[in-house]
């Protein structure tokens, strides 16, 4: 069984979350049935943005990164505290430790920041939300932003808005899986 923990900061995006959770979810149900998401917080229970509550299955100190196969980060609105979480320290150091083990992370929108932040991007080809604020940010991590909806390197996967996130939990199943279960999983979905 291959395990994907769902890193989530406060005032993440829940269409972000969401694409993880029903590809995988799918998957499980419907597809080769070999993989499960948790979710993962600085806190039990945190707020999206729009302010919606969730209760998540662990807290970082949970996490031993050897029992996961793979990390999700989608991204978020900064009016609803996402980079406030997303910049703490332990967040930024789960990152960090997925890196070192080089599984595969992938993240959508904003999520690239962390990534970036966490150092693991730095010197690598990645894309975010498509803003000249956001990318500048990204950049000043020591990242050669690319202009382009998806971009995969390295074992690392960033994405620039929303429009991109299904296509990056594919992504995602495919790494973990195979591309014919990706694919079966996506056309069972309808896409």
């Amino acid at each position: 069984m291959k395990k994907v923990l769902l890193l989530l900061a406060e005032g993440f995006e829940v269409f972000e979350a969401s694409v993880f959770i029903d590809v995988f979810g799918w998957n499980l149900e419907e597809g080769n049935q070999l993989t499960r998401l948790y979710s993962c917080a600085l806190r039990k229970e945190i707020k999206s943005s729009f302010n919606q509550r969730f209760i998540v299955d662990y807290l970082p100190d949970d996490i031993n990164t050897d029992d996961f196969d793979a990390l999700a980060i989608p991204g978020g609105f900064e009016v609803y505290g996402f980079y406030k979480d997303a910049y703490y320290k332990r967040f930024l150091e789960l990152i960090r430790q997925f890196r070192a083990a080089n599984k595969p992370i992938a993240s959508v929108c904003v999520g690239a920041l962390p990534l970036g932040k966490s150092g693991i991007l730095n010197g690598k080809k990645a894309t975010t939300y498509n803003s000249e604020v956001r990318r500048a940010a990204l950049k000043s991590f020591g990242v050669e932003v690319v202009h382009q909806p998806i971009v995969s390197e390295d074992n690392i996967i960033t994405s620039w808005n929303p429009s991109t996130a299904m296509n990056v939990a594919f992504m995602l199943l495919e790494k973990l899986s195979t591309k014919a279960n990706a694919d079966k999983v996506r056309g069972l979905m309808g896409f």
